[in-house]
């Protein structure tokens, strides 16, 4: 395989998958059953570049490919359209949304350019029929949809001009899901919740900040202690199920002051600066605390 064939090898390769004597599975594939494994290819690229791994990334790219090329296959044998087809519609609609590389337009900065895409795409879904939250997917992750759609709201004006007052609407809707909560309605709380969790996403966009990220980062955060609690247990040869709540409680405690003990060391440790000097051999190393006795409750 060379560079200029190996496309062209991978496309011959999804027909011969999809041809009379090719793949059981494959030939009976549609673009409905493959959704699950676009979405999960999807996932899988967004997790290596997380990694850093090129390598890694550079293999779920080939997937995420291979699922593209599987759907144009899909509607080449129905005469609709195919992958040269796609490729095509792409290069038109980029050459189209980039005025300012591909034509004689001068956009300057990003906003611009922001606010242009939307007025093109305004323009090629035929003017004021489509509204401009139109665009976005219904099938994103719920808080990237928030954020998309605050996002597109903002760009005409319709957004809070100042950090406060987005944090006070924050503070205004958890006030609103308190007074659900002791309502003790679940529509009600359902609603309620939406509502806050919509506006701590406003504010994420208003701090600059990605709400998916915060929330995958406070994830993150929740495994690693809750791996401490684990790891603790499993020193003393006792289940998690076996301790008390405030025993747990003050296990993630300690999870928590080494994590931030480990952060402030990183900090102190600027470049420049002389590491600290190791313990001579033999030093005594400070005790291990024991873990809480699981049975202290039972007496």
């Amino acid at each position: 395989m060379s560079r200029e064939t190996g496309f062209q090898e991978l496309i011959e390769l999804m027909q011969r998958l999809r041809a009379k004597n090719g793949c059981p599975w494959d030939r009976k594939q549609t673009h409905t059953s493959l959704r699950p494994f676009l979405l999960e290819e999807t996932h899988e690229v967004l997790e290596a570049i997380e990694s850093r791994d090129p390598k890694k990334l550079q293999d779920e790219l080939g997937d995420l490919l291979f699922q593209v090329i599987f759907h144009a296959q899909l509607a080449a044998e129905k005469k609709q359209y195919d992958i040269h087809d796609v490729i095509a519609g792409s290069l038109a609609k980029m050459r189209r949304r980039h005025p300012h590389i591909f034509g004689g337009q001068s956009l300057r900065t990003s906003k611009q350019v922001l606010e242009n895409w939307e007025e093109i795409k305004k323009r090629e879904r035929g003017g004021s029929g489509h509204s401009l939250l139109s665009g976005v997917p219904r099938t994103l992750p719920a808080l990237i949809r928030a954020h998309r759609v605050m996002a597109k709201a903002a760009r005409v004006g319709f957004t809070w001009s100042r950090m406060d007052e987005a944090l006070g609407k924050v503070t205004e809707e958890i006030a609103e899901l308190e007074e659900a909560l002791r309502s003790r309605r679940s529509a009600r709380i359902t609603e309620e919740l939406g509502d806050a969790m919509f506006a701590l996403v406003n504010l994420a966009r208003f701090a600059g900040a990605n709400p998916e990220d915060a929330l995958h980062l406070a994830v993150g955060k929740f495994i690693r202690r809750f791996a401490h609690l684990e790891k603790t247990a499993a020193r003393a040869h006792q289940e998690l199920s076996q301790y008390s709540l405030n025993e747990l409680v003050a296990l993630w405690e300690q999870a928590k002051g080494k994590e931030k003990s480990k952060a402030t060391g990183a900090v102190r440790r600027l470049p420049g600066r002389s590491p600290r000097p190791r313990k001579k051999p033999g030093a005594r190393k400070n005790p291990v605390r024991p873990a809480p006795n699981p049975r202290a409750r039972r007496r």
